[in-house]
């Protein structure tokens, strides 16, 4: 889930080797924190927050035994 994760916001910002995810687990929770540079930001995030969006559909449908899972986009 997390290399799928990985893949997909390297795919869309301008400096891939930038991007930092962190994982911390939460009881039946799952917390990414990606990281990408400030100007990246928007790529991740989308007008309205529509990729940001999609990106946790994608992501929480891969996801084992139905657990929860949160992303959180921030600025290095």
């Amino acid at each position: 889930m997390q290399e799928m994760l990985e893949y997909i916001i390297k795919s869309l910002v301008s400096n891939p080797d930038a991007v930092e995810i962190a994982l911390e687990n939460q009881g039946k929770t799952k917390v990414f924190k990606v990281f990408v540079e400030k100007k990246d930001i928007g790529a991740v995030i989308g007008r309205g927050g529509a990729i940001a969006d999609a990106i946790r559909t994608v992501v929480r449908s891969t996801s084992e035994n139905k657990e929860r899972v949160v992303i959180k986009f921030n600025e290095k």
